[in-house]
C-alpha cells in the first residue's frame, strides 16, 4: 500500500490530469492561513497554518474546489469532513476526499455526498456552480460579455494576492452585483483589508465591463465615500493600480464645482454637503445617476443621519457599505439599510425558535483573523486604582486632607465611580497614578514601544501626554516623547499623528487621544492600547482595539497589550455567536393615528417648532414634521403597536419614547421637553492618596479567566499540584525525559508556563525545576549558575571516573545547561555545537565507551544535579 504522498503522485495527480486539469488550475499544499500566534509569556510561536492538499481552480481568479488525499490503506471518508470545513473556509461549493481509487464529492449546494468514478472537468464544475447560483438569467441578462468578461473570473488587479478571506468577500460582492442586488454589506474586522477587497471588486466590475454594459452610451462611475479625509486618501492611494501613467481615472472631490470628467471618485461627506454661495450643495450637483456603485466605508457611523440625504440621491446606484463590527443594538440600521435584500437566516440553526436575520454578504471576525494568524493577538491587564475599586465620597477625601472645589452650579454626587471621573468630577491624583503604573509598565515592556492611551476628553488626554512627557522626556532626550491629538489641534495633530503612524519614525513614542483615531488610523507598530476612559458602545470598544491588531513585519510585532483601567474589556465577545435579535416591524394595516403636544416642562407652555419623528421599524422613520404654533402634531396611517416617537426642539433637551398605537383608533400623547442644562464644571479633588488596588494580567485561556499574579501563583501552584503531589514526584517526573515533556506541555496547556513565572518573579536565571518547586512547595530557588557550581564543588569524584575526553563532554554540558536549562542535558544535544565539530554523538560516545554507557553518564550527570533534592 502506498503511503499519501505516493498516493497523490501515482493515483490521484493522473486521475485529476485525466478529467482535464491542468498544473496551472492546481495548486498542491495550499496553505491559507498562517497559524495563529501563540503567546507564552512575552514569547511567541505560531500554531499550524491549515492546508488543502489539494485546490482546484477555474482560473488563478476563481478557486471551485478542495481535494483532500489520504494513504492507499485508509478510506477515502475519513478526509471528507476536513476537506468540507476547508472548502467551508474558502467558501467553495465542491468538497473531494479520495485514496487514490475510491473519490468522494460533497455539493454544499445540496449539502449531499456521492461516490465517483473520476473528477469532474473543469467545465462540469464551472456549469454547476454558475447554474445552482442562479446567474444564468443574469448573463442572459447582459449580452456581450463572454466567459473572459465575466467579473468573477477576471484577473486580480495588482500582483499582491488577495488572502483567502478576502477572495471569498470578493466573490460574494460580485455574485451579488451580477444578481442585481443593490444593497451589499461586508463586516470585516479592523486589519483586514476591507478598502483592498473594495479595490478589487471595483477592478474586477469595470475592466470585465460588467458595470459599463448596463448603459454602454456612457463611463461606469464609481464614489468612494467616507467621513475623514485620511479614510479617504488611503482609498485614493489603494486604488493607484488603475493609473496606467498616461490616463489618471482618480478624483480627489474636494470643493465646488464638480468635476464630471473622471471614473473613480473619493470624497467625504462634509466635502459633498457643503452648499456653494446659492445654497445648493456639491452632491446635488451630480446627476442622480451619476454613479454605478456607491462603496461607503465605516457605514455604521456615517450613513445615516445628516448624510442620508446624500445617499439617497444617488439611490439608483449599488451601495456597498463597508463595517469592522458586528451587529450591535447601535447599529441596527446599518444592517437593516444594508442587508434588505438578504434572504433571511435562523439566527441559531440548533434553535429556530429565536428567530431570523438577514447577514451581510461577508463577515471576517477579529477572533478569526487571531486564529488565522492574519491579525495580532493581545494580551490584557486589567488594572484599577483605589478611588475606582471603592468609589470616591466627597466627605471621605475631606476627611483626608484633600481639598475639594464644587463650581456653583454643580449639585455633588454621593459618591462617584468610574463613569464620573474626569467628566464630573477631576482627580488629578487618580491621573497621576493611573500614569505612574503606566509608566512602570512601560518600563518592563520596552519605553520605546508605541502606545495610544485614550483619554476622557481633550483636558485629560493633555493632562496625561503632559505627565508621561515628564517621566521619560528628560531620559529619552526627545520633546515629542508624548503628544495629545485632539481634534481641536488640526494640521498640528494631523502631523503628529502621520509621524505617530510611520513605524519607521522613533518619535513620537505616545499619542493621548480622546477619540480621534479611534478608526481609520493605521498604526501597525502600535503594541499598547490603554483605556483611561470609560468606554459602553461595544461599536467604540472594538474600533479602538482594532488600532492594535495589526500585525506590522517592520518592527516584528506580532501581539499586542490592552492595558485598561476602566473596565473597558469587559465588551469583548464572541464575533461569530448569534447576533442580537433584530426589532421587529410591525405588520397589519397600517390604519392607526397619533396626535400630541410638546410642551415646556417647567412651565406647562406649548413648544411651537418642535421637531417630532416616529420609528415605525428599522431604519423606516416617518417625519420629521413641526409642530404647530399651539405645540400640537398628527400623523396618519401608521402600523399598530410599540412605536418609538423622537422630539427635539431648539433650547431643549432632547426625548424619545415610546407609544402603543391600535388599528382604526388614534392614541393621544403630551409630551414635555425639559430645558437643555448647561454643562456645569466638573468638580475638582486634589490631594488625595489614591493608589493601585489590583491589577490582572494573566490569561487562562482554556477558562477565559484573569488573574492577578497572586491569583496566577496560586492557581499555578494547584496546577502542579495536581501533577506531583510531593517535591520527590516532581523530581522524579524531572529527571525522566518524556515525564518531563509530558508535565510541561499539560503545564502549558493550563496556561502555567515557567518562562512566564520567570519573568513577573524577576528571576530570569532561576531553574525552572526550583521555580515549581519553590511554588508548590516552598523550596528555596537555585539559579542555574549556582547548581552548575554546586555540581563542580561537589561531584569532583564523578568527574574524574570519565577519560580526559569525557571530562569535555560534560563540562560543555554543563554551560549549556547553564544557559538553557535540562533540556540541555538531552542526546539532541549533540547535533549543535562545538559536539557537532567533534563528530556528533556517535563519535563523542567512544570516551565513554559506547553510546549507552553516554546516555547512562548523561542520565547520572542530572540526577546530581539536582541531587540535593532528595533531603
Amino acid at each position: 500500500m502506498r503511503n499519501e504522498a505516493d498516493t497523490r503522485a501515482l493515483l490521484i495527480d493522473p486521475k485529476l490530469k485525466e478529467a482535464g486539469w491542468s498544473d496551472f488550475q492546481v495548486v498542491r499544499e495550499y496553505r491559507y492561513t498562517l497559524g495563529r500566534v501563540i503567546l507564552e509569556g512575552n514569547r511567541v510561536r505560531r500554531g499550524e497554518p491549515r492546508r488543502a492538499d489539494y485546490l482546484l481552480r477555474i482560473n488563478e481568479a476563481f478557486p471551485i474546489a478542495v481535494v483532500e488525499a489520504k494513504a492507499e490503506s485508509e478510506p477515502a471518508e475519513t478526509g471528507l469532513e476536513q476537506a468540507k470545513r476547508y472548502a467551508q473556509d474558502l467558501g467553495l461549493a465542491f468538497a473531494y476526499a479520495t485514496n487514490g481509487h475510491r473519490i468522494l464529492e460533497f455539493d454544499f449546494f445540496t449539502n449531499s455526498s456521492r461516490e465517483l468514478p473520476g473528477f469532474p472537468s473543469p467545465q462540469e464544475l464551472w456549469d454547476r456552480w454558475h447554474s445552482n447560483s442562479s446567474l444564468v438569467d443574469s448573463l442572459k441578462a447582459n449580452p456581450g460579455l463572454f466567459r473572459d468578461r465575466n467579473p468573477l473570473l477576471y484577473p486580480y488587479g495588482s500582483d499582491k494576492r488577495p488572502r483567502y478571506f478576502q477572495e471569498v468577500a470578493i466573490r460574494e460582492v460580485i455574485k451579488r452585483v451580477m444578481l442585481g442586488r443593490r444593497r451589499i454589506l461586508l463586516t470585516m474586522a479592523t486589519g483586514t483589508g476591507k478598502t483592498y477587497v473594495a479595490f478589487q471588486v471595483v477592478w474586477k466590475l469595470l475592466k470585465s465591463g460588467w458595470l459599463k454594459n448596463r448603459h454602454p452610451d456612457r463611463p461606469a462611475r464609481v464614489l468612494f465615500l467616507a467621513d475623514r479625509v485620511v479614510l479617504r486618501d488611503q482609498a485614493y492611494n489603494t486604488f493607484s493600480p488603475f493609473a496606467d501613467g498616461v490616463n489618471e481615472p482618480r478624483f480627489k472631490i474636494e470643493g465646488h464645482p464638480p468635476n464630471l470628467t473622471r471614473d473613480l471618485y473619493f470624497g467625504i461627506y462634509q466635502t459633498l454637503w457643503s452648499p456653494d454661495e446659492e445654497g445648493r450643495r456639491l452632491f446635488e450637483k451630480f446627476p442622480s445617476d451619476f454613479f454605478d456603485l456607491v462603496i461607503i466605508d465605516e457605514c455604521h457611523r456615517s450613513g445615516f443621519g445628516t448624510w442620508r440625504e446624500i445617499l439617497d440621491h444617488f439611490g439608483s446606484a449599488i451601495h456597498l457599505g463597508m463595517t469592522a463590527t458586528p451587529k450591535q443594538d447601535e447599529n441596527v440600521d446599518t444592517y437593516a439599510y444594508f442587508c434588505a435584500e438578504e434572504p433571511e437566516v435562523p439566527l441559531d440553526p440548533d434553535h429556530p425558535e429565536r428567530g431570523t436575520w438577514r447577514p451581510p454578504a461577508y463577515r471576517y471576525s477579529l477572533g478569526q483573523g487571531i486564529e488565522d494568524g492574519f491579525l495580532a493577538t493581545y494580551k490584557v491587564h486589567r488594572v484599577r486604582t483605589t478611588v475606582d475599586a471603592a468609589g470616591l465620597k466627597l466627605e471621605d477625601a475631606v476627611e483626608q486632607g484633600a481639598e475639594v472645589f464644587i463650581p456653583e452650579d454643580v449639585e455633588p454626587r454621593e459618591v462617584y465611580t468610574t463613569p464620573q471621573f474626569e467628566r464630573e468630577i477631576t482627580v488629578p491624583d487618580r491621573t497621576r497614578a493611573m500614569v505612574r503604573h503606566l509608566a512602570g509598565l512601560l518600563r518592563q515592556f520596552g519605553h520605546m514601544e508605541k502606545t495610544m492611551v485614550f483619554c476622557v476628553d481633550m483636558e485629560h488626554a493633555r493632562l496625561v501626554a503632559r505627565l508621561l512627557q515628564d517621566e521619560f522626556g528628560p531620559e529619552t532626550g526627545l520633546p515629542n516623547y508624548a503628544v495629545p491629538i485632539v481634534s481641536e489641534e488640526g494640521e498640528e495633530a494631523r502631523r503628529a499623528l502621520e509621524a505617530f503612524a510611520d513605524s519607521s519614525k522613533s518619535a513620537p513614542v505616545v499619542a493621548t487621544t480622546a477619540e480621534l483615531p479611534s478608526t481609520g488610523v493605521d498604526v501597525p507598530s502600535c503594541r499598547n492600547i490603554v483605556f483611561m476612559k470609560t468606554v459602553s458602545s461595544p461599536v467604540l470598544f472594538k474600533q479602538i482595539v482594532g488600532r492594535g491588531s495589526r500585525i506590522d513585519p517592520a518592527t516584528g510585532k506580532e501581539w499586542f497589550r490592552i492595558i485598561d483601567y476602566t473596565g473597558a474589556t469587559r465588551l469583548f465577545d464572541e464575533w461569530d455567536r448569534p447576533p442580537v435579535s433584530r426589532l421587529e416591524v410591525p405588520t397589519g394595516p397600517q390604519t392607526a393615528g397619533l396626535v400630541g403636544l410638546v410642551y415646556h416642562a417647567q412651565t406647562g407652555e406649548p413648544l411651537p417648532g418642535a421637531r417630532v419623528s416616529v420609528r415605525v421599524g428599522p431604519n423606516q422613520w416617518r417625519g420629521p414634521i413641526l409642530t404647530n404654533e399651539e405645540g400640537r402634531f398628527r400623523f396618519e396611517q401608521l402600523p399598530a403597536g410599540s412605536l418609538q416617537v423622537s422630539v427635539d426642539a431648539p433650547g431643549f433637551a432632547p426625548r424619545a419614547l415610546r407609544v402603543e398605537t391600535l388599528p382604526d383608533e388614534v392614541s393621544e400623547v403630551a409630551i414635555p421637553l425639559k430645558p437643555a442644562q448647561k454643562k456645569g464644571g466638573k468638580i475638582r479633588v486634589e490631594g488625595l492618596e489614591v493608589t493601585i488596588a489590583d491589577e490582572a494580567v494573566f490569561l487562562v485561556e482554556a477558562t477565559g479567566q484573569q488573574l492577578t499574579l497572586a491569583e496566577y501563583r496560586d492557581y499555578s501552584r494547584l496546577e502542579v499540584l495536581k501533577r506531583a503531589p510531593t517535591l520527590r514526584d516532581l523530581r522524579a517526573i524531572w529527571l525522566d525525559t518524556d515525564r518531563r515533556r509530558a508535565f510541561l506541555g499539560e503545564l502549558a496547556r493550563s496556561s502555567v508556563h515557567p518562562q512566564v513565572l520567570a519573568e513577573v518573579m524577576g528571576r530570569l536565571e532561576a531553574d525552572a525545576f526550583d521555580l515549581l518547586a519553590h511554588l508548590a512547595f516552598g523550596a528555596p530557588i537555585r539559579t542555574r549558575s549556582e547548581r552548575a557550581e554546586a555540581f563542580l564543588n561537589r561531584e569532583q569524584d564523578f568527574l574524574r571516573r570519565h577519560t580526559q575526553e569525557a571530562r569535555w563532554v560534560i563540562l560543555e554540558l554543563l554551560d549549556k545547561y547553564r544557559v538553557g536549562g535540562v533540556d540541555q542535558l538531552e542526546p539532541e544535544v549533540f547535533s549543535l555545537s562545538p559536539f557537532r565539530e567533534k563528530g556528533g554523538a556517535v563519535k563523542l560516545s567512544r570516551a565513554f565507551g559506547d553510546l549507552k554507557a553516554m546516555g547512562r553518564s548523561l542520565r547520572e550527570m542530572r540526577e546530581r544535579i539536582y541531587a540535593e533534592e532528595t533531603a
